[in-house]
C-alpha cells in the first residue's frame, strides 16, 4: 500500500513539478527578468494573490458563525442550507462564473441597484472577489464545522458557572481550540482562490494591468506561443504559493 501511495503521489504531483523545475532551470536570467518585471505580470500577481487573500479572509470571518450555527443549532431549512454550501464543490466553475456575471451585470436587478451607488462588480476586480468568495466558502465552513461539533461543552458550562460572559467564554475557551482549524480553512480557501480560473474569466473583465489574474496571463502566454514566459509565470506562482502555504502551516503547527 505504501508503494502504491508513493507511486500515485509521484506520478500525479512530483513528476509534473519536477518537469516544471527542469524546464525552468533551462531558461536564462534574462528571460526571468523580461517576464517577471513587466508591468502586466506584476499587476497580475497583485490581483491574484491580493483578491485570493481578501476572499479567504472574508470567508473565514463569515464562515465561522455559519459553521457554528450549523454545528450547534437545529432549525428548519438546515439541510437545504448545507446543500447550498456544498454547491460550489459540484458546480462547474464556468457555470458559476456565468451565473455570477448575470447576477451582477449592469442590466441585472442587483447590478442595476449597485451601479448608481458607484459600486461596479461585473467586469472589475470586485467581480474577482465575489467569484473567489463563492468558490472557496465551503472549504472554511466544512473545515470548522466538525471541529465545533466535537468541542467539549463541559468547558463552556464550567466557564459559565464561574461567571464568565458568553463573549469571554468564546474568546478565552472556544477560540483557542478553533485557531488551528481556522488557519487550515483559511489556507485551503486561499489556495483554492489562487488557482481559480473558470469562474473569474467571465466576470473579471480581463483587462491587462487592472483585472487580469495570473492563470489567465499564463493562458495568454501559451496562446502566443511564449512557452518560456508561461513556464516562468507558472514556476513563480508555484514558488510563491508554496512559501505562503508553508508559512501558514508552520503557524498552524505552532498554534497547535
Amino acid at each position: 500500500m505504501f508503494g502504491i501511495g508513493m507511486a500515485y503521489v509521484g506520478l500525479l504531483i512530483l513528476l509534473p513539478m519536477a518537469a516544471l523545475a527542469i524546464r525552468t532551470a533551462q531558461l536564462s536570467p534574462q528571460e526571468f527578468r523580461r517576464v517577471l518585471t513587466s508591468a502586466e505580470t506584476i499587476a497580475a500577481f497583485k490581483v491574484s494573490f491580493g483578491q485570493a487573500f481578501l476572499a479567504a479572509l472574508f470567508n473565514t470571518i463569515v464562515g465561522l458563525p455559519v459553521a457554528w450555527t450549523l454545528a450547534r443549532y437545529k432549525f428548519p431549512g438546515r439541510k437545504f442550507l448545507e446543500l447550498w454550501i456544498d454547491l460550489p464543490f459540484a458546480l462547474p466553475t464556468a457555470v458559476a462564473g456565468i451565473a455570477i456575471c448575470g447576477l451582477y451585470s449592469p442590466r441585472s436587478w442587483i447590478g442595476g441597484c449597485l451601479e448608481p451607488l458607484g459600486i461596479k462588480v461585473a467586469y472589475s476586480v470586485n467581480g474577482i472577489f465575489v467569484a473567489l468568495v463563492f468558490v472557496s466558502i465551503p472549504f472554511v465552513i466544512r473545515t470548522l464545522q466538525p471541529i465545533i461539533e466535537n468541542l467539549d461543552v463541559s468547558e463552556e458550562e464550567a466557564a459559565a458557572c464561574l461567571g464568565a460572559s458568553r463573549f469571554y467564554t468564546f474568546r478565552r475557551v472556544i477560540l483557542p481550540s478553533l485557531k488551528p482549524a481556522i488557519l487550515t480553512g483559511f489556507s485551503m480557501a486561499f489556495a483554492r482562490g489562487l488557482g481559480e480560473y473558470g469562474s473569474v474569466i467571465f466576470i473579471a473583465g480581463n483587462i491587462p494591468g487592472e483585472s487580469e489574474i495570473l492563470p489567465l496571463r499564463i493562458v495568454h502566454a501559451l496562446e502566443s506561443y511564449d512557452y518560456n514566459g508561461a513556464t516562468i509565470l507558472a514556476a513563480a506562482m508555484l514558488l510563491v504559493s508554496f512559501i505562503m502555504l508553508a508559512a501558514i502551516n508552520a503557524l498552524q503547527r505552532r498554534r497547535s
